[in-house]
């Protein structure tokens, strides 16, 4: 057994884990942030996407002892102040959500993009979540609910300036 040490969602956090045991497990069955989940083990649907060190990662690639040291955010931790997060409410407004499997790693996943290119284009959101799939096929309501996020969080920049 090996001790891994990080933040998680802004609190510091410790556990005991074999070697080999997956970040995604470390967060579900050690930590109990059931909001990631396990779609495929396999790194083909995002369905696992959480940030670490403000990048997003699918935790069912990484080990638990690779993120040691580092600050992990997961979906249960994108809120803030009893707030949702710009692209958690898109997704409620426009309806990204259909049976809510995919949500928190497309949700992950958009949030970064959005931190890294704060006016994507229609054809880059769609880029960027090549590695996320739906099997509802909603995609059309989650790249319109990335989108709309995207020009809320330009208004609130420039409200703020």
């Amino acid at each position: 057994m090996v001790t891994v040490s990080m933040t998680v969602n802004g609190k510091q956090v410790s556990g005991e884990v074999e070697p080999r045991t997956l970040l995604v497990e470390f967060l579900r069955y050690n930590l109990g942030l059931t909001g990631t989940h396990v779609g495929c083990d396999t790194s083909q649907c995002g369905c696992c996407v959480v940030h670490v060190d403000g990048d997003s990662v699918k935790s069912c690639t990484m080990l638990a002892v690779q993120a040691d040291g580092s600050s992990v955010t997961t979906i249960e931790g994108l809120a803030q102040g009893g707030k949702l997060h710009p692209v958690q409410e898109a997704f409620r407004e426009n309806h990204g959500l259909q049976c809510g499997f995919c949500t928190p790693g497309m949700i992950m996943s958009a949030a970064d993009l959005l931190q890294k290119n704060p006016s994507p284009t229609e054809h880059e959101v769609r880029e960027w979540l090549e590695g996320n799939l739906c099997r509802c096929t909603g995609y059309h309501n989650i790249v319109k609910s990335i989108l709309a996020a995207a020009a809320t969080m330009q208004g609130a920049a420039r409200a703020a300036e």
